[in-house]
């Protein structure tokens, strides 16, 4: 038990048996013979084994310790890089939907200044004496008004987004 532990808890902590031996001021065969269980360290010795591996007298000697990875950080980057991969990806399908909601914003303004020319203002000609076709008639006009006014600046907008948000080659 001690010496599988010694082992794990020496591996866990990414030291070589030749690290631990100059910790401890012996050499790696000693070291080795302590984890093969040919040897024992004495009381002194396992004192200076614990404060080496910083683990305490009891958990070297108690239940046996389960080993943990010795290459924790490439697992660490590992999942840090399926991580930013998947970031990126997520990034890249956002820049899509905003190009493609650009463009589409685009096609809308084009074909409500195609029906606004086609249709030439029809409420112009309206009889503004009846109430209610006057405030309609004046909705559309202001509606119009606020379109043609804004639109363009919109426009333009949308087609720099769209050469901003485009996939690049």
């Amino acid at each position: 038990m001690l010496n599988e532990n010694i082992k794990a808890i020496r591996k866990t902590k990414g030291l070589s048996q030749q690290e631990l031996a100059v910790k401890l001021n012996v050499v790696r065969q000693t070291v080795s013979k302590w984890e093969q269980g040919l040897s024992v360290p004495d009381s002194d010795m396992l004192l200076s084994i614990s404060e080496a591996l910083e683990t305490p007298v009891s958990t070297l000697l108690g239940e046996n310790v389960m080993e943990t990875e010795v290459d924790d950080l490439k697992v660490i980057s590992a999942k840090l890089e399926v991580i930013n991969l998947q970031l990126a990806q997520r990034k890249i399908s956002r820049k899509r939907i905003l190009h493609l909601l650009l463009i589409i914003l685009c096609v809308v303004i084009a074909a409500v200044f195609a029906v606004l020319y086609a249709l030439e203002s029809p409420y112009l000609g309206w009889d503004y004496r009846d109430p209610e076709t006057a405030v309609l008639g004046v909705a559309f006009h202001s509606l119009e008004w606020l379109f043609v006014r804004t639109a363009p600046v919109v426009f333009i907008g949308t087609v720099m987004g769209i050469f901003l948000t485009r996939k690049k080659v």
